[in-house]
């Protein structure tokens, strides 16, 4: 269950980060910087611990 969580958490995180955009339609480094740490960590989980592909 724990796994599922951390899943809908980190896709929240990643998604936010990464089509995030001010007025002017600029992105935010930092926003993009912790949205691909966040999608690395999704994709972790989810092919290790609930796929176990690995």
């Amino acid at each position: 269950m724990s796994d599922w969580i951390f899943l809908l958490v980190t896709a929240a995180v990643a998604w936010h980060g990464l089509t995030w955009r001010d007025a002017d339609g600029e992105s935010d480094t930092v926003r993009l910087l912790f949205g691909a740490i966040a999608l690395l960590f999704f994709f972790r989980v989810l092919l290790v611990d609930v796929l176990e592909v690995w």
